[in-house]
């Protein structure tokens, strides 16, 4: 049997770090637990376990020990994340459901790691401020990463063809429980923060009979890739990780709080407000064509 073959992510959704690092590791661990029983699912819930060492670790060791190994396992959940996808991909077993877990798997270990701190920081201002501020950071933390990751799912859609939960809705709807909620909520925000995407989701919609129309169209998306991304990526999981390192480097969980409430959120607003220019722009071209 043929080796597989790392599989062709798209350049310019990757920044330095993606591209150098993260992802040739995810591919690494993936080729290696192809033959194992170890599912995508597994390794997922292995990522959420990753924050909850990084949790345990910025919470329970001395200084700068802390530092040091929490901000170590928090890059390898970067690394985990990417090799869920890779291992499900590998081994052909991807679906909506095991990119919810995935995502349900990050949000969890990302709670753990609000609660755990929160708890020492109302230690020293008082319970109130303390989970004011983490509710709000959280909260903060929730719709910028769906900012980030539904930006990139609706590239893929328009670029390559790559459909995701907005094309098959009614998918998500009919779940039961607490993960089919979760999904309905995940992509009831998304779609609220992007509505000015429907005008290039019709505009691909009437050209769907027209292959050589639909492939023009999806390559004037791609060359305008840098204007449709660069902005989204900036409040992404990347930079997280490091502004978290430095609050617990200078040993004030507050910072981390108050730059997700602050710094992220005024530059969700401003990739919401380029997002929605350049989504515009982008359905006047393709209409034009």
């Amino acid at each position: 049997m043929d080796a597989p073959t790392r599989p062709g992510r798209p350049p310019e959704l990757q920044d330095w770090l993606n591209a150098r690092v993260y992802h040739p590791l995810s591919w690494r661990l993936a080729r290696i637990l192809a033959p194992t029983r170890v599912t995508p699912n597994m390794v997922s819930v292995f990522g959420c376990l990753l924050l909850v060492a990084a949790t345990a670790a910025y919470a329970g060791l001395p200084w700068p020990v802390s530092v040091a190994l929490g901000f170590a396992c928090h890059l390898a959940w970067h690394v985990v994340d990417g090799a869920d996808g890779d291992l499900a991909r590998m081994t052909g077993r991807t679906s909506p459901l095991g990119e919810m877990i995935d995502g349900a798997s990050d949000y969890l270990g990302h709670v753990i790691l609000y609660v755990v701190l929160t708890l020492q920081l109302a230690d020293t201002i008082g319970s109130g401020p303390a989970w004011a501020l983490a509710l709000t950071a959280g909260a903060s933390h929730a719709v910028q990463t769906n900012h980030a990751e539904s930006q990139k799912r609706v590239y893929l859609w328009w670029a390559y063809g790559v459909p995701w939960m907005k094309q098959t809705p009614g998918a998500a709807a009919a779940r039961g429980g607490l993960l089919g909620w979760l999904t309905r909520l995940y992509l009831g925000v998304a779609l609220a923060m992007n509505r000015s995407a429907d005008a290039v989701d019709a505009a691909f919609a009437r050209a769907s009979g027209d292959p050589a129309r639909t492939e023009r169209m999806r390559a004037a998306v791609r060359q305008r890739a840098g204007a449709l991304l660069a902005t989204s990526k900036l409040v992404g999981p990347n930079p997280r990780a490091f502004i978290l390192a430095a609050a617990m480097l200078v040993a004030d969980v507050r910072w981390f709080l108050l730059a997700e409430i602050v710094v992220l959120n005024l530059l969700l607003i401003a990739s919401m407000l380029r997002q929605r220019s350049q989504n515009h722009a982008l359905a006047e071209a393709l209409a034009a064509a």
